[in-house]
């Protein structure tokens, strides 16, 4: 499995401090009158980045692997009329747990609770104490068709395993894996979106995956560190979105969230 953030060194972006400076000039324009143009006071000159160490031997390798590149097909599960859509997510959780047993069979195995709760997955995804929660579809590659998205609970570890599989014919496709604490998922565009706590208060992060089609899977194309406000909520949150599409089954709406503790 893809490792998770835990280990990882985390990357704060420079742009927090922009951000910043954004939103406090939106709130000054926002308490302007009716018209003319005001000066601002003095504005600090512009500095271009100081460039250090200018005589560092580039690296000629990644510093750690974090498994960029997620391009596998499922085994055993098939895609019927190449429809997603009629594709069983249970049975795509299925089969991730034969393919490692050694993460879900045993006393000693992390995941074994998730295991074990598959046997209450006869009402479907989402249903009961079945850890597989309900899929949301969306075209996230741009060829027209459906992309699933598909979370299941990582017990008793308590972390939420995120999914995306594509249709390759018949054949199901990974495309994207992730698991971690994760606090909320989200969708945007082309982009698969996920918040997870930081164990710096007042921080979350946010990992952003995005469709490559060189790559032919979504790569993890932002790694932030992010204030929240005081409802636990990041301040940068990215513009509203047409609510994905939920699975056929399912009466319930609004932008996906995947469990959190």
């Amino acid at each position: 499995m893809v490792p998770s953030r835990r280990g990882r060194p985390a990357r704060v972006p420079a742009v927090l401090a922009l951000l910043a400076a954004v939103a406090a000039g939106g709130a000054l324009a926002a308490c302007g009158d009716a018209g003319g143009l005001r000066g601002a006071g003095a504005t600090p000159a512009a500095q271009s980045p100081a460039r250090l160490w200018p005589d560092l031997t580039p690296a000629s390798s990644p510093a750690y692997d974090i498994g960029e590149v997620d391009n596998e097909t499922v085994q055993g599960v098939a895609v019927p009329g190449g429809d997603i859509r009629r594709t069983d997510p249970v049975a795509a959780v299925r089969a991730e747990i034969a393919a490692h047993p050694d993460e879900y069979e045993g006393a000693g195995a992390p995941y074994r609770e998730t295991a074990d709760r598959m046997a209450d997955c006869g009402g479907g995804a989402g249903s009961g104490r079945c850890p597989v929660l309900r899929p949301y579809y969306r075209d996230l590659t741009g060829d027209g068709r459906p992309e699933m998205t598909l979370g299941f609970r990582l017990l008793p570890e308590e972390l939420t395993a995120v999914r995306v599989y594509t249709a390759d014919g018949d054949r199901l496709v990974r495309i994207m894996s992730y698991e971690d604490a994760v606090s909320a998922v989200e969708l945007a565009g082309r982009t698969v979106i996920v918040r997870s706590p930081s164990e710096v208060a007042g921080y979350e992060y946010r990992l952003q995956w995005t469709w490559d089609p060189d790559q032919r899977a979504m790569l993890l194309t932002s790694d932030e560190m992010l204030r929240t406000d005081d409802g636990g909520r990041h301040t940068g949150r990215p513009s509203a979105t047409p609510t994905p599409s939920p699975a056929p089954s399912s009466a319930a709406t609004g932008s996906p969230s995947a469990g959190s503790r």
